[in-house]
């Protein structure tokens, strides 16, 4: 089984002003973090929610230091169950963000189109 999981990451950042210079700086810091080894990792700006349900932006910023909601994709190949896939991506995002706090936010299974018609013509 393949599959896709978000990882939701909250980076620290300094001395910025607006939203858009957190997001752009924190999206930055990541990628390097992350490259070369997870250079397929897709990395968003997320959009988290509060305990009502209401959208809130993706960065905080008191005193010129933000707190930005990242997402962090990836494909996990060739894993047993979801709990597998998982663990696979919290342990190879984790291993290269070790002061970033990370929260698995999905798992969806990787659905292979093509599979899928050659299976059904026969």
């Amino acid at each position: 089984m393949d599959c896709r999981v978000v990882v939701e990451a909250a980076v620290s950042v300094y001395d910025v002003e607006t939203v858009d210079e957190a997001v752009r700086i924190a999206i930055s810091k990541t990628g390097e973090l992350l490259n070369p080894d997870l250079n397929y990792v897709e990395i968003d700006m997320c959009s988290p929610t509060g305990p009502d349900g209401e959208e809130l932006p993706p960065a905080y910023i008191v005193a010129d230091e933000a707190l930005v909601a990242l997402e962090l994709t990836m494909d996990v190949f060739n894993v047993e169950q979801e709990e597998h896939a998982k663990r696979v991506a919290r342990t190879e995002i984790g291993q290269r963000l070790t002061e970033i706090p990370l929260e698995i936010a999905s798992v969806t299974e990787i659905v292979d189109e093509e599979a899928d018609t050659e299976s059904t013509d026969e």
